[in-house]
């Protein structure tokens, strides 16, 4: 695509001038141009740019970008500082004292469009119980939700699985004002910070959630990892709802359980055994496992499904929950109610709770908070006639390890909107072995004309490419970005792609994050039929 790429930005700010080579296949993101967040286009004058008389565009006070600020020339090292900026690298040990671990080492890395950064990520191992957690989480109406539920959900399912006797023991500890054994060993990149004004919350309604599991008969020696899972998202989500209702001790406090509810975030996260994986999915990000058939390709098997207006039985599932006069309107434009993109969710109480709860909670806010400031206001969603519209519940898989799992991708949308899950498993297995198959070239290829095999010969020789980046979820990202018409790195799309200014990004990307486990294949037996 030509220089006119950016046709409609230039329709609606002339002061523009963006300019790029031919060579670059540089695509607006295919949704309405007020796309912003998973939200959609409601509240227009939130999210959309306006211009002044003097034609200089500013989104909600903010002053946009000019001819003179727009700079795409970035070099290599300043693309490879940006990319890398959040990279993490973490080697797991074999055996921790406590037990072999599945995993042999992780790497994670984000890139942002939003400003800021809606997604969030976690890596913990369960210390009280067996195996590791992994999670990717992709807010929406900003970024509270996500921050949120990337800090406790993890706490939750660890929590979850530990024997009664355990349980026992944190009880005991709290109520004598001793040290608390650690539930969890984090692994936290420098940037991720925590919710510090809420901690004394979080733990509180935590204690509440192991007090009624000790109260319960069944719970014994702790649920297994895919009750576990299910237990914990939707035993968070209910907290959530729980903390935006009831009377909190400061107002800091308030407004952020209010910010968390009424924003909202899918969540993809899986524990890791040495026997196998489960994956618990709610919303639009995804889980992908990387297998090395006999023949040294890869293949990509998912290991989750998306839950968005894609996936028929998901659209079917949520109108089965409404009456038949509501068929139409529950999914229009491929969005739930015509404006949530994910079909489960955590928070967005705006599609669970009636009108007049969300109307009084609102209204309790308004005489000492700027809702505006918040990112919230009064409105409700078209044909918002029976809910709850809207669930937390996972969809969870089980898949038993075997000696040619590899690895297993964990990525938020933004990297999904860019690659499919097979581009990803073959970057990322090839990156792991440092081979590059090429399948031979077949009797049609033979045919081609000259114009025809020169294109081919550069695709291949774009796929027999080095890897700039030790990281393996850098390389996706890179890719994701950065690959051009013959497969090869394109280092001009990439360099345009990283220098759009914060008021534009939004509109050509998503946040992406990725996060690559490698598995500790030795541990696996050969499944025998």
């Amino acid at each position: 695509m030509s220089g006119r790429v950016y046709a409609s930005i230039l329709q609606r700010a002339s002061s523009y001038t963006l300019t790029l080579s031919s060579s670059t296949p540089f695509q607006p993101r295919p949704a309405n141009i007020c796309h912003f967040s998973s939200w959609g286009a409601f509240r227009s004058d939130h999210l959309c740019s306006r211009s002044d008389e003097s034609g200089n565009w500013s989104q909600r006070g903010r002053h946009l970008s000019t001819r003179q600020d727009l700079d795409f020339q970035l070099s290599r090292v300043q693309i490879n500082s940006i990319l890398r900026s959040n990279e993490q690298i973490v080697s797991v040990p074999e055996f921790d004292g406590r037990g072999l671990s599945g995993v042999r080492k992780f790497e994670s890395n984000q890139l942002a469009a939003n400003t800021p950064n809606e997604d969030r990520r976690s890596a913990a191992t369960c210390l009280q119980t067996k195996g590791m957690l992994f999670g990717v989480f992709d807010g929406h109406g900003g970024w509270a939700c996500a921050q949120a539920v990337s800090e406790r959900l993890l706490y939750y399912i660890a929590t979850a699985m530990m024997p009664k006797q355990s349980l026992e023991e944190l009880e005991k500890c709290m109520e004598h004002g001793k040290p608390v054994p650690p539930i969890l060993k984090w692994y936290k990149h420098h940037a991720d910070f925590n919710y510090r004004e809420s901690a004394s919350l979080y733990i509180d309604h935590l204690r509440v959630f192991w007090q009624e599991l000790l109260d319960s008969e069944e719970h014994g020696e702790g649920m297994i990892p895919l009750d576990a899972l299910e237990c914990a998202f939707k035993r968070l989500d209910a907290d959530i709802s729980l903390e935006a209702q009831v009377p909190l001790s400061n107002d800091l406090m308030k407004s952020t359980a209010i910010q968390v509810a009424f924003a909202g975030c899918t969540a993809c996260v899986a524990h890791i055994g040495t026997d196998g994986i489960h994956v618990a999915n709610t919303g639009d990000c995804r889980a992908v496992l990387g297998v090395r058939e006999e023949d040294g390709s890869w293949s990509a098997l998912p290991l989750s499904q998306d839950h968005n207006s894609q996936n028929q039985a998901e659209v079917e599932r949520i109108k089965a929950q409404h009456p038949p006069s509501e068929r139409d309107t529950v999914v229009t434009d491929d969005r739930l109610l015509g404006v949530l993109m994910p079909l489960r969710a955590f928070g967005d109480v705006r599609f669970k709770w009636s009108c007049e709860l969300q109307q009084s909670i609102l209204a309790s806010l308004e005489s000492g908070v700027d809702l505006d400031s918040l990112n919230l206001y009064q409105y409700t969603p078209p044909n918002y006639l029976t809910p709850p519209y809207l669930d937390v519940t996972p969809e969870i898989m089980y898949h038993r390890l075997r000696p040619q799992d590899r690895f297993l991708i964990l990525g938020t949308d933004g990297l999904w909107d860019e690659l499919s899950s097979d581009e990803a498993v073959r970057l990322v297995g090839e990156h792991l072995s440092g081979i590059h198959l090429q399948a031979p070239v077949s009797p049609s290829e033979r045919q081609l004309k000259l114009g025809q095999m020169h294109e081919l010969l550069l695709k291949r020789q774009a796929r027999a490419s080095p890897p700039l980046d030790t990281n393996g979820a850098t390389h996706l990202i890179r890719h994701a970005l950065g690959t051009g018409e013959y497969g090869e790195l394109c280092q001009e799309r990439l360099a345009s792609m990283l220098a759009l200014p914060e008021d534009l990004a939004r509109m050509y990307r998503d946040d992406i994050t990725a996060t690559v486990v490698y598995l500790n294949s030795d541990l696996a037996r050969p499944h025998h039929r």
